[in-house]
């Protein structure tokens, strides 16, 4: 675990501050929606319904709040959507129809996004010489607290009463106020100074947008895991359903140890383009053996769903490392947070309907429908380079551009 501990100082505030926040969040994904649905008694329908709501809401926070980050300072725009999240997340008890769950759960996903955003500057400015490699080190820590607060949400959810589900809440709630209270230990983002050029460059930046919805269509892959899986292991295979949860620590287990790692060998925006092409490989390899897992016997399923998982797991290290990098290394420093707004907007899409899609056609279609989804990570995939030598061309145009004095 040693690689997984900064060294004393920024870095290690940060880290300390996502590992209590990712505690609370894996209270939240692990029961989240049984609360709403065992406890508050929403139907099914309704939760997915808000939820959707909620995901397409938060999708142009980001931006703004990423753009108030660079201008006024992370550090404090980020605690504020930290706070903003905790209210929200408790407000949640509160919530005892349709309508109140959909004003909390759309300001608890928007703050999210918010967040996301404004806390690029701090990672770009703590991070070293290598951000993207620092942020290969969050994500890792940020699976070992997910982990631990899927455990603790288990207790929740064996004991079943309300009582149970709203400390599950309240947990979730002060985990994300204790977040922000960390973040008096961090030194001071300095804002970046402003420019004369327009705005919402992120916006006006096109082989940057089209790097974002090729990242959104990648994404979908973390869908495959919590969405797919489950429901074909269930729908159409004799394995038992326990396997769920060894194919879930698997990926986690594959993740902690080896993240930091993947992050270290992708240190240009050409190699993260190339990783890129990688991962749609691996994801069409994980999905033509998840197709064959139908119709034969329980062990065989296991044998065949644990190796697509690994290496579905190899093609999420591969993404995650190469978005780290082009998200970075293409978007100017003087406006870290409104760039990597707009790339996690890819990203909130593929949280709205990448379910949809996937259960439309890897359950709808059955073992055609995951060839699909295969190939469409695959073509994704191999776009990407392309993509990413045109943002460099864009970028190198820009810089050479001679400066016109006031």
């Amino acid at each position: 675990m040693r690689h997984l501990m900064p060294e004393a100082g920024p870095q290690r505030v940060l880290a300390a501050s996502n590992f209590v926040y990712t505690v609370g969040s894996g209270l939240y994904l692990t029961a989240g929606v049984l609360y709403f649905t065992q406890a508050v008694h929403l139907p099914a329908g309704q939760v997915g319904i808000g939820l959707a709501v909620a995901g397409v809401a938060s999708l142009a926070v980001g931006i703004g709040v990423g753009h108030l980050a660079d201008r006024l300072g992370a550090r404090g725009v980020y605690a504020v959507t930290l706070v903003v999240q905790a209210l929200a997340t408790a407000g949640f008890i509160l919530a005892d129809s349709f309508w109140p769950f959909v004003v909390a759960v759309c300001a608890a996903t928007g703050a999210k996004a918010a967040g996301l955003a404004a806390r690029s500057p701090l990672i770009r400015q703590h991070g070293g010489d290598r951000p993207q490699e620092f942020r290969g080190y969050l994500r890792a820590v940020t699976n070992i607290g997910i982990s631990l607060g899927a455990l603790l949400a288990g207790w929740a959810v064996q004991v079943g009463t309300v009582s149970a589900y709203q400390l599950l809440i309240v947990g979730n709630a002060v985990a994300f106020a204790a977040s922000a209270a960390l973040l008096v230990f961090l030194p001071p983002a300095v804002p970046a100074p402003a420019s004369g050029g327009p705005r919402w460059i992120a916006l006006r930046d096109r082989p940057y947008l089209l790097l974002t919805a090729l990242d959104g269509v990648m994404a979908i892959q973390f869908k495959v895991l919590t969405v797919a899986i489950p429901l074909w292991l269930v729908a159409a295979t004799t394995a038992p359903h326990w396997l769920v949860s060894g194919t879930m620590l698997v990926n986690t287990v594959i993740v902690i140890v080896f993240q930091v790692r993947a992050s270290r060998g992708i240190d240009s925006s050409g190699a993260g383009g190339r990783a890129y092409r990688r991962a749609g490989v691996a994801f069409l390899a994980s999905c033509g053996l998840i197709s064959l897992s139908a119709g034969i016997p329980a062990w065989a399923v296991a044998a065949v769903l644990m190796a697509a998982v690994v290496i579905h797991t190899l093609g999420e290290l591969w993404h995650s490392a190469g978005g780290f990098e082009v998200s970075f290394a293409l978007a100017p420093e003087r406006a870290t947070g409104q760039y990597l707004g707009v790339f996690g907007l890819g990203a909130g899409l593929a949280e709205a309907f990448g379910p949809l899609l996937l259960i439309g056609l890897c359950i709808g279609w059955g073992p055609a429908g995951w060839f699909v989804v295969g190939a469409l990570f695959a073509l994704t995939g191999l776009a990407t380079p392309y993509a990413v030598r045109w943002a460099e061309r864009a970028g190198n145009e820009k810089r050479a551009m001679p400066v016109v004095p006031a």
